[in-house]
């Protein structure tokens, strides 16, 4: 063996030899790179086919169970994936069950390999369910959960799931879970009836003992729309989603929903109970906050209609658009139990421009707080040609920081209430006068720096529905903002009303635009 001072130069031949042996290892590493073009190359294969439905495994104790049965089926913690190595993230599985009858392929990605991961039964706790363990060994999982010490560092909470369709769920530090986000909604609220893509197939990086994020890979299905999509998530106090996804068409939509988001309204201050409640307020979400690509804010309160309702905004290159929790005070829920001021909102930014679309807004009626009943989403009007990919990003911020997803130079919505509409007698008695009564709180620091007798006045209009009987602004000591109180007098009750306030102040708009429609009464 010869050996060589580190002053020497290397000869051209073992340079050749350092070099070529350089270039293998790159081949080598590239060769086991995985990356949404894989996963989209599934997506464009599978439009191209025609599309094969989903079939369930599951013998008739799982795909007949009821729910109290299902819930007996516990993971056990201790079982979890990456349990025993260093990673600062763990996964853990959702066994099939009642509607969620069909397994899918969850796949392990390393620096060197992609193995599937097997469905394992040891891992769960029947409890007192009694089945054929032969005829479940094969059964497969019906999705996942992801752990990660987001509370405190020596104990593994859930911060995602991913089960059902295209469905997942995201919460951050402090957060109980709330509402949820989907890969793809297509034909929502239509007529001829909704499609719901589902994730058939998922690719998770194992992450480095460091690593503060994770990534997975999932490649969606439906009759009429195949899709690729890379999620990078970064738990924390708000935890952020990445995501980056391709789109195939198999057939026409009428209505292709990117990023949607379903949350649930019951009741709230804007629309009270019906009936006798402790709870002043019920829901994941209370409104919808749109940031158009002129850079108007937009706040639209949600209902519990009587009737399907679909509202859209026409907007060009959003900024931004989500549901969210605003109002944060225990005293507007007071639930000990279900903990809805915990809720998060989640937020979408997307990433480039979008072009011409809606951010539509769908409220369906539910008599309880069980059903998601509020979907938001955007309807680009450019859709791309069967076979063709469309290709998009966006940004999920999932938090309990409403206050920063705000231009502080604008004043926001802090509050809607509604009431019967009355007049002030002589003797000082109220007197209803067949009118609704809505009582807007404008708040933020533009309207802190004002003075308590500033020129403010209000920018209102309503459609031919309603006739104003009063627009009424006044300061509002309390918070430092301005209420606005307006009666509307609604002329047709079978029909929704529209109606849209801002504030003024020398000429200029001083807050975000409170966009509401007073359900149909019938």
């Amino acid at each position: 063996m010869i050996f060589r001072s580190v002053q020497q130069p290397l000869s051209r031949q073992i340079l050749r030899g350092l070099v070529g042996s350089a270039l293998l290892a790159l081949s080598a590493t590239h060769a086991w790179a995985f990356n949404l073009d894989d996963v989209g190359e599934k997506a464009k294969a599978l439009a191209a086919e025609k599309y094969s439905a989903p079939t369930s495994n599951l013998p008739s104790e799982f795909s007949e169970m009821k729910f109290a049965d299902y819930q007996q089926i516990r993971f056990r913690n201790e079982k979890a994936y990456w349990a025993d190595e260093k990673t600062p993230f763990k996964i853990s599985f959702y066994h099939q069950g009642m509607h969620f009858d069909t397994p899918v392929k969850i796949n392990e990605v390393t620096a060197t390999d992609v193995k599937e991961i097997k469905y394992d039964p040891s891992r769960f706790d029947f409890g007192s369910l009694k089945f054929d363990a032969n005829a479940t060994k094969d059964l497969g999982y019906a999705g996942f959960r992801l752990l990660y010490p987001i509370n405190s560092p020596d104990k593994q909470d859930e911060i995602a799931t991913f089960l059902g369709a295209s469905y997942f769920r995201i919460i951050g530090k402090d957060q109980w879970w709330g509402l949820s986000a989907r890969g793809l909604a297509l034909d929502t609220a239509l007529p001829s009836g909704e499609e719901f893509p589902r994730f058939r197939e998922f690719w998770i990086e194992k992450p480095k003992a460091k690593d503060k994020h994770l990534v997975i890979f999932a490649l969606l299905d439906s009759p009429r729309a195949t899709g690729a999509y890379r999620f990078t998530i970064r738990p924390g106090n708000d935890t952020v989603v990445d995501v980056k996804a391709r789109v195939f068409l198999r057939d026409k939509v009428s209505k292709l929903g990117l990023a949607p988001l379903t949350s649930m309204f019951l009741f709230g201050s804007n629309q009270p109970s019906p009936e006798h409640n402790f709870r002043p307020e019920l829901h994941d979400s209370t409104g919808l906050q749109i940031h158009a690509g002129n850079d108007e804010w937009i706040w639209r309160p949600l209902n519990n209609p009587k009737h399907l309702s679909v509202s859209a905004y026409s907007v060009e290159n959003p900024k931004g658009f989500g549901l969210l929790q605003r109002g944060r005070e225990f005293s507007r829920y007071e639930d000990l139990d279900d903990r809805y001021d915990l809720r998060p909102s989640a937020w979408v930014e997307p990433q480039g421009d979008w072009g011409k679309g809606t951010v539509e807004l769908v409220e369906i009626p539910t008599p309880d707080e069980t059903n998601d009943n509020i979907v938001a989403f955007w309807n680009p009007e450019k859709r791309p040609e069967a076979g063709e990919p469309l290709d998009f990003a966006y940004r999920m911020r999932w938090t309990k920081d409403e206050e920063a997803l705000h231009d502080a130079k604008n004043a926001w919505v802090m509050q809607t209430l509604r009431s019967v509409g009355d007049v002030k007698q002589k003797n000082l008695i109220r007197q209803p006068d067949g009118s609704v009564a809505l009582v807007v709180d404008f708040v933020g620091p533009t309207l802190k720096a004002l003075a308590a007798d500033a020129p403010v006045s209000t920018q209102v209009s309503t459609d031919d529905n309603a006739e104003v009987k009063e627009n009424a602004l006044r300061y509002n000591a309390v918070t430092k903002g301005w209420r606005l109180t307006l009666r509307i007098k609604v002329k047709d009750p079978k029909k929704p009303t529209e109606m849209r306030a801002a504030l003024v102040n020398g000429g200029q708009t001083i807050s975000e635009t409170w966009s509401y429609q007073l359900p149909a009464d019938e």
